[in-house]
């Protein structure tokens, strides 16, 4: 596909590929600029649910604009091929960038606000992201995060919070989950309800923040099993292990809270994470 025309973009390179499809860097030939070009692929677009998806990711994303949300600037057919035209974000995923040690508590820091207000932009829209993960959250050479993907996102009347709950439908899992499951997210960074198929909200956004935090700061993942279905045990009935003990206490409290698997028991909204984490 490199050096083809979609529209008014010319394929340069491609950058990675998932669950739904492919990501190229792409030239907008109109504004000289570089985008980011997410095609569909063959089996997604012979899927009307997945399609829908895609149109949806589209369309959740481009109602939200903030620095740390990455810019849906179209989204267009051409010859056959469907794809979104979006921001290009030159840096690394976060989880190419965490160590077998995690990250310097600084830097996790200045990377989890960021993620944190992009994440209360989106629930202020009416918007639960329900697949928060490393993988799903780049970062530039500066430090500046953008969330990306919203693929499974949920929309939501705006200005709710956790009582207002909407519920998982039989959506196709990420690949790396259970083969033929029919879990929405990515297993290791679902909130519990999220696993079983139950409601969700704001509160399975803090569940994954939660489990993304502790993998920044042990660079291990909180929910590890020697397969998917371990993994799903250790989700619902396990607690991670406990940080090292120089991890700041405050901090070690905040990601404890995120895990919970009370959903009544965690923070309520990431405001309300914010809030906490200033006191």
């Amino acid at each position: 596909m490199v050096g083809e025309i979609l529209g008014h973009y010319r394929v340069l390179e491609k950058l990675g590929e998932g669950g739904m499809g492919v990501v190229w860097k792409a030239l907008d030939t109109r504004l000289d600029r570089l985008v980011a070009l997410k095609t569909l692929s063959a089996e997604t677009l012979a899927d009307a649910e997945r399609n829908r998806r895609f149109v949806q990711e589209a369309r959740s994303a481009s109602a939200l604009n903030h620095p740390n949300i990455v810019h849906i600037y179209d989204i267009a057919t051409e010859n056959g091929t469907q794809f979104i035209a979006m921001e290009y974000v030159p840096g690394k995923t976060l989880d190419h960038l965490i160590g077998r040690k995690g990250l310097p508590t600084k830097q996790l820091l200045e990377y989890a606000v960021q993620i944190t207000d992009a994440l209360a932009k989106a629930h202020s829209a009416g918007i639960v992201h329900c697949d928060l993960k490393p993988g799903n959250i780049m970062v530039t050479e500066s430090g500046l995060v953008k969330l990306v993907d919203f693929g499974l996102a949920k929309l939501v009347d705006p200005g709710f919070a956790a009582a207002s709950s909407i519920h998982t439908k039989t959506l196709q899992s990420h690949p790396s989950d259970t083969a033929g499951g029919r879990m929405s997210g990515t297993l290791p960074y679902m909130s519990p309800e999220q696993a079983e198929g139950k409601k969700v909200d704001a509160r399975t956004d803090v569940f994954s923040f939660g489990a993304v935090l502790y993998e920044m700061v042990t660079g291990h993942r909180a929910f590890r099993g020697d397969s998917p279905v371990s993994t799903l045990s250790a989700i619902l009935k396990d607690e991670p292990n406990p940080c090292d003990a120089n991890v700041p206490r405050d901090l070690q409290r905040i990601i404890a809270r995120c895990l919970r698997k009370d959903p009544e028991r965690r923070f309520q909204t990431m405001a309300d994470l914010k809030a906490h984490s200033r006191t």
